[in-house]
């Protein structure tokens, strides 16, 4: 019976210290307003670099920038949250396909809010090969609830995203540059 109650009493403490770590563990999430993406070019593709950032609104929507280089000059290349924070293969498919939790069908930003939590549109390269991105996004969250972008990966495709026509992905071709989406210090400038 001593054995029983000890054991009772173990698991109770057990579940009180767990609870309190968990609660502190969301907690810390919930103070995370702020991600970046270093961008490396994929194998063959080592000149296209960059960051992308991403900064939660008041409002609950999110921010969303990108500074490229190293682009085709004058292109339109799409650029896609994925599903997995994995850049190691060669040519970066270990990131999986567009970050689609919801399961809708591919589109453009300016299409449609029912579309991939990942799909960010597309980057005009200007003639030397330098892009920017400032889109305000609903359907995203650095770290909440609501398809959150800590842990998956940045994606920057060869050619342009055709949007809702081009069924499943837009039709952007292969991947340029890879970056993995982390906390970023909210110090750094």
């Amino acid at each position: 019976m001593k054995r029983i109650a000890s054991a009772a009493a173990c698991l109770l403490l057990f579940v009180a210290v767990t609870g309190c770590h968990s609660a502190h563990h969301v907690n810390q999430w919930n103070d995370v307003h702020a991600a970046v993406a270093v961008m490396h070019g994929t194998e063959g593709n080592a000149k296209v670099k960059g960051i992308v950032r991403f900064a939660e609104l008041e409002d609950g929507r999110v921010y969303v920038t990108a500074n490229i280089s190293g682009l085709t000059p004058n292109a339109m290349h799409a650029i896609h949250v994925h599903q997995f924070g994995d850049c190691t293969a060669a040519n970066a498919t270990s990131a999986g396909g567009h970050y689609n939790p919801q399961a809708h069908e591919h589109a453009l930003p300016n299409e449609t809010h029912h579309r991939h939590a990942g799909d960010l549109g597309n980057l005009a390269a200007d003639a030397k090969g330098n892009a920017t991105l400032n889109l305000t996004v609903e359907n995203l969250t650095i770290a909440g609830l609501m398809n959150p972008v800590i842990g998956r990966a940045v994606i920057i495709h060869a050619g342009q995203d055709k949007g809702a026509a081009a069924q499943p992905t837009g039709d952007a071709g292969g991947r340029l540059a890879c970056g993995v989406i982390g906390v970023a210090n909210p110090d750094a400038k």
